[in-house]
């Protein structure tokens, strides 16, 4: 059935942030630092990662650097787009929003809690082929795959920062809901190399998310998520 891989995730993302708020509510603020700490580190080196595995290449045994004017064009270009359109106070607004309407509006890290687990599942590779693979085949092995490193982000995300970080599920529903019913057409367009400079892209700004998440928000990463598609558009 298509469709089903992205059900799976969202399912995930739910069960993660309500297990996550069950435990964090009965963990210690001590432990649920640590925990943050912990969380950020790894999505900052998940990042570093994926992005040396998409700029650092060999070619006759030596290391050679590839896509960089691409990297510094997409994210320059995508950047300005992103803050001339403030994405990042739309996400925010979305969080707002949710807070009000669930009944949480004495909960302050709802929002940022909201905004941050969402863009930390959101960005990434898995995410496109995944939902295109899914709409095309229903081959959900992919998003499968997503769907349970997505719990264990979000239940540790939700540990430390609260209910906020389950509502995550609703942009990766959409994001990946929209794909998936245009995989059809996304297909044609998503060869190797526009794939690669997309995930390339996506692990920086998963770098970024874990900067915020270490360092308390210095980056507008919503701001730079235009970065992605002018990445994409660069290979074709």
């Amino acid at each position: 059935m298509p469709g089903l891989g992205t059900i799976f995730n969202v399912a995930a993302i739910i069960a993660g942030g309500i297990l996550g708020c069950t435990v964090g509510s009965r963990v210690p603020e001590r432990v649920r630092q640590t925990l943050m700490s912990a969380n950020a580190v790894a999505v900052i080196f998940l990042g570093i990662g994926g992005t040396l595995a998409k700029m650092l290449t060999f070619s006759e045994g030596l290391i050679d650097t590839t896509g960089t004017m691409m990297m510094i064009g997409s994210l320059a270009i995508g950047g300005v787009i992103g803050e001339l359109l403030n994405l990042e106070r739309g996400f925010e607004r979305l969080g707002e929003w949710l807070r009000k309407k669930t009944g949480n509006t004495k909960d302050a890290q709802f929002v940022d809690a909201f905004v941050t687990a969402s863009l930390t599942v959101c960005i990434g590779a898995m995410a496109i082929v995944g939902s295109i693979e899914d709409g095309l085949f229903a081959n959900h092995a992919i998003l499968f795959a997503k769907g349970v490193l997505d719990f264990v982000i979000v239940l540790v995300m939700a540990a430390s920062m609260g209910k906020g970080c389950g509502f995550s599920a609703i942009p990766v529903g959409i994001v990946q809901g929209t794909m998936t019913l245009l995989s059809s057409l996304m297909r044609s367009l998503m060869t190797d190399a526009v794939i690669n400079n997309i995930s390339y892209i996506g692990s920086i700004l998963i770098f970024c998310v874990g900067i915020n998440l270490f360092f308390g928000k210095k980056i507008r990463v919503a701001n730079l998520l235009p970065a992605l598609l002018i990445a994409g558009l660069w290979s074709i």
